[in-house]
């Protein structure tokens, strides 16, 4: 559905002792092996050198300057087993202010752009992932602050109320499709 990779902080601003960027989209893994060096020795040649759901140790390194920018852990994830069932990319960096903005500014000099709020949870949505009472329920979790409203917004997340729902969404589409059909044919 969408052609183009998106980067973001992932994690609350501030400090802290990790933050995590991620990457979604076509390009995640071709990013990676730009501005990624496993182990802090070697390039990456080829997104599949990142196996798919393996955590790598390495360092983020500015191609243009041969710069380390931060010492890292990144996972490479491969569709269709993603969030948004695209490449995604995450990179788990210190958490100071610094390193995530440059590693964040290193993703989207090397093809990446910046993500709109909420655009992971649209992705996942739109390419079939999480339906829409699901996508509301990523808020709810996010929100959450009782261990109740915790709960209701897992179910939901995991799709309680879709399921539900159900039911009563087939059997309106079972009477749109009569109806249609009525004014289609009327003498039938």
């Amino acid at each position: 559905m969408y052609h183009d990779t998106i980067a973001a902080i992932a994690t609350p601003p501030g400090e802290g002792g990790l933050a995590v960027i991620r990457i979604s989209g076509p390009q995640g893994g071709r990013l990676a092996t730009r501005i990624f060096k496993r182990g802090g020795k070697r390039s990456i040649s080829e997104p599949a050198a990142l196996k798919s759901h393996q955590l790598y140790y390495g360092v983020i390194v500015d191609p243009a300057s041969d710069k380390r920018i931060d010492e890292v852990l990144l996972t490479r994830m491969q569709p269709p087993r993603t969030f948004t069932r695209e490449e995604v990319v995450e990179i788990s960096c210190h958490g100071g202010y610094l390193p995530v903005r440059e590693v964040l500014a290193l993703c989207l000099r090397y093809g990446a752009r910046a993500a709109e709020p909420g655009e992971f949870t649209l992705r996942a949505f739109m390419n079939g992932r999480i339906d829409l009472s699901q996508a509301e329920a990523v808020a709810g979790v996010v929100a959450a602050r009782t261990e109740q409203s915790l709960e209701l917004a897992v179910e939901e997340l995991r799709g309680r109320l879709s399921e539900r729902l159900r039911p009563a969404r087939d059997a309106l589409v079972e009477l749109m499709a009569y109806l249609d059909a009525a004014a289609d044919f009327p003498d039938d």
